[in-house]
């Protein structure tokens, strides 16, 4: 078998509470849907995204309207996981949005990268979202630490072929990526594109474990199962958020 060489991650219910998303971000970007939309509506990027939620629209739904109903359906429709991506961008630089990491995520990432392990992340909010939450974090800025981020754009999260299609970008051969994710499905389709997996099972998340797919507790668990290296031992008197 294959030496690890690349991790895949998952965000939420992987890396992150699933409340963080559910509870702080989601009502977020709700909150101040109607307010952004009035200050950027103009704007290409925002414009483009309202022009696609208009085009998925139900009939006689105006695009303010299909968004909010995408937010309550929690859809992973494109524009909305955009436009969400550009209102948590302000919530994080104004200091009200920290992206939460459970404690054991950061150690770890930066292990694998000190190792020389490219890490990379593919989750259904869109990739400045993706940015934001890992450059704004709890644990300091990681995003450097990333050298891919991916979203719906390359594909659905559980179908083979974005693994694929994902594989092909970084040049390596699927058995060498390693995907991790809380959801059996999107773990199922990884599979099936060749990569390795591993399911994160949190207690409080509340993940049902699947069998079909070995399983970790946390992070360094994983690194236990795939031999990747452990962190660091703390170091007394380290600032939180800095490599160690």
């Amino acid at each position: 078998m294959a030496a690890i060489s690349a991790v895949l991650t998952d965000i939420e219910g992987t890396t992150t509470a699933i409340s963080f998303v559910k509870e702080a971000l989601f009502p977020y970007a709700r909150a101040a849907l109607e307010e952004f939309l009035a200050a950027h509506g103009d704007e290409p990027e925002v414009a483009a995204c309202l022009a696609e939620a208009r085009r998925l629209a139900e009939p006689g739904e105006d695009a303010p309207a299909a968004l909010r109903r995408w937010m309550d359906e929690d859809a992973k429709v494109t524009p909305l996981k955009t436009l969400q991506g550009l209102i948590w961008r302000q919530g994080y630089l104004d200091g009200r949005l920290r992206g939460h990491l459970w404690p054991d995520v950061a150690p770890c990432l930066r292990a694998w990268a000190r190792a020389g392990i490219g890490l990379h992340v593919y989750s259904s909010g869109s990739v400045a979202a993706q940015k934001l939450l890992f450059g704004h974090s709890e644990a300091g800025d990681l995003a450097g630490l990333f050298g891919g981020f991916f979203d719906t754009h390359i594909g659905g999260k559980r179908e083979a072929a974005s693994y694929a299609a994902i594989g092909r970008g970084l040049h390596l051969p699927p058995e060498s990526i390693l995907f991790l994710s809380d959801i059996a499905e999107e773990l199922d389709a990884a599979a099936a594109a060749g990569l390795r997996t591993c399911q994160l099972v949190r207690a409080a998340d509340g993940t049902a474990p699947c069998p079909r797919h070995r399983q970790a507790a946390d992070f360094p668990a994983v690194a236990a199962q795939f031999g990747l290296p452990l962190p660091r031992p703390a170091v007394e008197g380290a600032v939180p958020g800095t490599a160690a």
